[in-house]
């Protein structure tokens, strides 16, 4: 008698257990679906606003701003974390194995690096501003295009050299370091070929 008392006891309290093990369960099977998930279609610039008008809402935002043509800013945003909000670096590991931390602190739409994202929450008075927000990330896009315009003279709609400002460092694009990368040149020129392309078909959905 004991222990079937026991028994429906034990029943009993593993059932609130139960529920809080499903609902932590649908949580994390949400996380899919978070607003720093990228769209469906990368290839369609309409596609991409129609199923993100907060990212339409941040691009126009940063057009007026700073003056950055949205569909500069989609193909670098693009190139960078593929419209995935919470985009990180790859992990290097030794011995092919340990994990030996990120290859850079880049995160975000954006993949800014930490100094360079205090350096810009410090400048725009911007302390609460983050790096998965599409508003922020892009707002911090047009700040930096704009340095790099005022120190290089990169043209806002230069794409391109734009890119390769932004991924060596303005210091380092007027250097010339991007020119000992094949491969970062080759890069850049996808970018801006997306450039054009997206600019083609904002044009199409209305979006000028």
């Amino acid at each position: 008698m004991l222990r079937k008392k026991k028994i429906k006891s034990d029943r009993h309290m593993s059932r609130p257990f139960r529920a809080f093990l499903l609902i932590m369960l649908v949580a994390s099977c949400g996380g899919g679906s978070s607003k720093s998930s990228p769209p469906r279609n990368l290839d369609d610039a309409c596609s991409i606003v129609r199923q993100k008008p907060d990212y339409l809402k941040a691009f126009k935002r940063v057009e007026r701003r700073w003056d950055i043509p949205v569909h500069v800013q989609m193909a670098i945003i693009h190139q960078e974390s593929k419209f995935d909000g919470d985009a990180r670096t790859p992990l290097r590991y030794t011995l092919g194995v340990i994990p030996m931390g990120r290859q850079s602190s880049a995160y975000g739409y954006s993949q800014a690096l930490d100094g360079t994202w205090e350096e810009y929450q410090e400048e725009q008075g911007k302390r609460r501003a983050k790096r998965d927000d599409i508003a922020d990330a892009t707002d911090f896009m047009g700040w930096y295009m704009n340095n790099t315009r005022e120190r290089t003279g990169v043209a806002l709609t230069d794409a391109r050299n734009q890119y390769l400002a932004y991924h060596d460092g303005q210091t380092g694009y007027l250097r010339g370091t991007h020119n000992s990368k094949p491969w970062l040149i080759s890069v850049a020129a996808r970018v801006a070929d997306r450039s054009e392309m997206y600019k083609r078909q904002l044009a199409t959905c209305g979006v000028r």
